[in-house]
């Protein structure tokens, strides 16, 4: 083929979440222009060498929390972008409003807290009528399961033994307390028959290659300044909640998944990238490798390493392509405040609903025909005051 401009990574291995081949790919205005092998491009097309390296999809984190207002302070992280969604976390989700996010606004998931009392808590007749009105406009609901009463009356009895320190903030929160609220708000669910997404932590790796699972990486990103933090040294209650997460969860999830034996190189793909833009409605524009896809591209070592935290962890994007431009390469981003834009997304996910639908038509109940009752039904005398 020839054309006028672009970039050719060339001489990698392209691994999507269902096939992996030797080829080449060719980006021209922000999207995959061809993928194939022996492309013809025009002189001046930038040519990177992807020799002994992979080419992936760009990842997508699907919990973050950028610019967060909580507990008197705001999270250090921002969008650096020039186009920003400010949502309001304490907004209160009536149904008028959360159709006007989707219809309008291209918002299509909403997160509901189950813990915070009395700050973001929800109830059980609360979480169904959102989880119902998520339902009927196609919209993906999402999670923080935990049981909030328990948590803080386990707080208080904690502060009360003299535990001030960030300790604390483990104890009152036993395993058994998330279950039951896992536990719970699938029950929910069922019942408004409206997909789950649970935002649960990082030992569900073992379920990542398990059939029938669908699973996403979100890091729950929400960083706080060490000055931040210290408005709790005196009582953990008081500590901003929240590490950061987005820099190394590629590596880390490539370390302990695929170098770790656990998942091959395109689960890998599917928990990090294309999952998540089928679920929330953006692919296959978003996370594939394909001809007409967004060029949203990382290009990967699987053989280098870096440690993080004091853990060795192997795989390290090379380069990282984003709308056909290079923001990453050796070491330096390339980025600033305004190259990022806002994706409107859109309702009623097929990879969602078909199986929402399909089981509503089969599940859904019915009245039993029967003869109607002829006989004589008693008289209650109405109870004296």
């Amino acid at each position: 083929m020839t054309t006028q401009s672009g970039i050719l990574i060339k001489g990698g291995k392209v691994v999507d979440e269902d096939f992996s081949e030797m080829t080449d790919v060719f980006i021209e205005d922000g999207v995959i222009s061809a993928v194939g092998s022996d492309l013809q491009v025009a002189a001046g097309t930038r040519v990177i060498d992807a020799t002994d390296r992979l080419v992936l999809p760009g990842g997508i984190d699907t919990h973050t929390h950028m610019e967060l207002s909580f507990m008197g302070t705001t999270a250090v992280d921002d969008f650096h972008t020039g186009t920003k969604v400010n949502a309001n976390d304490e907004m209160h989700f009536v149904k008028k409003e959360i159709e006007t996010l989707v219809r309008d606004k291209g918002v299509n998931s909403f997160k509901m807290f189950m813990a915070y009392k009395d700050v973001f808590m929800l109830r059980d007749n609360e979480l169904y009528a959102v989880f119902a009105q998520c339902k009927e406009i196609g919209a993906i609901a999402q999670v923080h399961a935990e049981n909030g009463d328990l948590i803080a009356e386990d707080a208080k009895h904690m502060l009360s033994l003299g535990i001030t320190g960030p300790e604390g903030h483990d104890m009152c929160r036993p395993e058994e307390v998330e279950a039951e609220g896992t536990q719970r708000t699938i029950t929910i669910t069922h019942a408004a028959n409206c997909l789950l997404y649970v935002v649960k932590p990082g030992y569900l790796m073992d379920l990542l290659n398990a059939e029938m699972i669908m699973c996403i990486i979100g890091t729950d990103n929400c960083t706080f300044s060490v000055c931040q933090k210290a408005l709790g040294k005196d009582d953990f209650t008081k500590i901003s909640n929240g590490v950061n997460g987005i820099e190394d969860r590629m590596s880390v999830i490539w370390e302990k998944g695929v170098h770790s034996g656990k998942m091959d190189k395109n689960q890998f793909v599917a928990v990090t990238s294309t999952n998540a833009a089928k679920i929330f409605n953006l692919y296959p524009r978003k996370r594939r490798i394909a001809r007409g896809s967004d060029a949203d591209l990382v290009i990967w070592d699987p053989e280098a390493t870096r440690v993080i935290s004091g853990m060795r962890c192997h795989g390290l994007q090379v380069v990282t392509i984003s709308k056909g431009k290079v923001i990453y390469e050796n070491g330096q981003l390339f980025t600033k405040p305004g190259m990022g834009r806002y994706i409107p997304g859109k309702p009623f996910s097929e990879f969602v609903y078909k199986s929402i639908n399909q089981w509503e038509k089969v599940g859904k109940p019915y009245a039993e025909c029967r003869e109607p009752y002829t006989g004589e039904i008693i008289s209650i005398a109405p109870k004296r005051s």
